[in-house]
């Protein structure tokens, strides 16, 4: 893998940035399933488009990675991170791992100058996320933002665009549910169903795609108060939460989290003073997994204004990347990323400390010296990983 003979990146001028004229240039981080599966045929589309070109990929499975970059036809295919980083200087790192590793090769990318686009769950905790956000530019970049694929698609967009512009009154009432079912063979896999690598349970692996869609139609929450337990398997984390949540603007909300659900569904009803609005999906949803449902006293001509989603743009990685190449090209702060992205994994940690510590937690009030700031589990007796001293002889 020698290093590419590349010229010095152009510095931005006034009038453009330092992808101006040219393609964004792209490394995979992780080649499983999501890097496969989603992450790369995203840049594929855009490179068709002229937008973007994979230069490279890391796995710490020599075999795997290579196999990768032989069936996309990436040129270079490396074992260690920060030697990819230097040798190919690429623009954009997308981010595929489990999360534990998520920390360190976000700040590495950041060093090197590359944005960062990472899958959730983001980081592990808030520490983990401040951390990575002290190291992003100050003006124009790098930053890195998380993957909230459900954010984006058309559907969404019209939902928050009504909901922005008071159309269908103010929200009051929301439920937002994420019932799956995983089985014993899924946490066979030694990461998952632990606090250091995974984070936490299906709060935060699972449920945390329809929370940040809720947070991102309703706005900032308020206070949280929640239940955990730990009913089927043998995980540390929890396999099923329920949560009750105020919002900043009165709206009352109910969150359910769960793996242990055989009918499996994603769903979120937002009940306004004119309309229902309620999306029912699994694991990515168009324009007709919505539905609104007017007032009685709503005119028809109104309801069927609304009900216009226009051209069917469905929820995926390819619609927030597209975003998000936009946004380098402008220099512009993407969605999902700093204040924006903190806030569904603020919510999460609230919703864990809620449910260990039988209390309610208000928005703002975990930070540093907070067990809860730098694990979900917070230390909790019964939900902390057992140490090799408190196994039982």
């Amino acid at each position: 893998m020698p290093p590419s003979a590349l010229p010095p990146k152009p510095c931005a001028s006034l009038s453009s940035t330092p992808f101006t004229g040219r393609r964004i240039r792209a490394a995979v981080i992780g080649t499983g399933a999501i890097g496969r599966g989603s992450h790369l045929p995203a840049l594929d589309r855009l490179a068709r488009e002229g937008e973007t070109e994979v230069v490279a990929a890391v796995d710490i499975d020599k075999g795997a990675v290579e196999a990768f970059c032989a069936q996309a036809g990436i040129p270079y295919a490396y074992t260690d991170l920060d030697r990819m980083l230097a040798e190919q200087r690429p623009d954009l790192v997308s981010i595929c791992t489990p999360p534990i590793l998520h920390r360190a090769q976000t700040v590495a990318a950041l060093r090197a100058g590359a944005w960062v686009w990472c899958e959730k769950p983001p980081v592990p905790a808030l520490a983990d996320f401040d951390a990575i956000e002290a190291e992003e530019g100050a003006d124009v970049g790098p930053y890195a933002a998380i993957v909230f694929q459900h954010r984006f698609g058309s559907g969404s967009a019209h939902v928050r665009r009504l909901l922005a512009a008071g159309a269908l009154g103010r929200p009051l009432v929301a439920h937002c549910q994420t019932t799956w079912y995983r089985d014993a063979a899924y946490y066979a896999v030694p990461w998952r169903g632990r606090w250091h690598s995974e984070g936490g349970g299906p709060a935060m692996g699972h449920g945390i795609h329809q929370m940040d869609l809720l947070l991102d139609l309703l706005g900032p929450w308020s206070e949280v108060r929640a239940m955990a337990g730990r009913l089927v398997h043998d995980v540390e984390t929890e396999d099923v939460s329920t949560a009750l949540v105020r919002f900043r603007s009165g709206a009352l909300a109910t969150v359910v989290n769960s793996v242990l659900s055989p009918d499996e569904v994603s769903r979120i009803r937002i009940d306004c003073e004119r309309a229902t609005v309620e999306l029912t999906h699994l694991y990515g949803h168009a324009n007709d997994n919505w539905r609104i449902t007017p007032a009685p006293d709503v005119p028809a001509e109104l309801a069927e204004e609304w009900r216009d989603f226009g051209p069917d743009a469905p929820s995926s990685h390819l619609v927030q990347l597209r975003e998000l190449v936009a946004g380098m090209r402008a220099g512009r702060r993407p969605r999902g990323s700093g204040a924006d992205g903190r806030t569904s994994l603020e919510l999460i940690t609230a919703l864990y400390k809620s449910a260990f510590t039988d209390t309610t937690v208000r928005a703002g009030g975990i930070g540093p010296g907070d067990p809860y700031y730098t694990a979900l589990h917070g230390g909790a007796p019964g939900w902390a990983p057992v140490t090799a001293e408190e196994v039982p002889a």
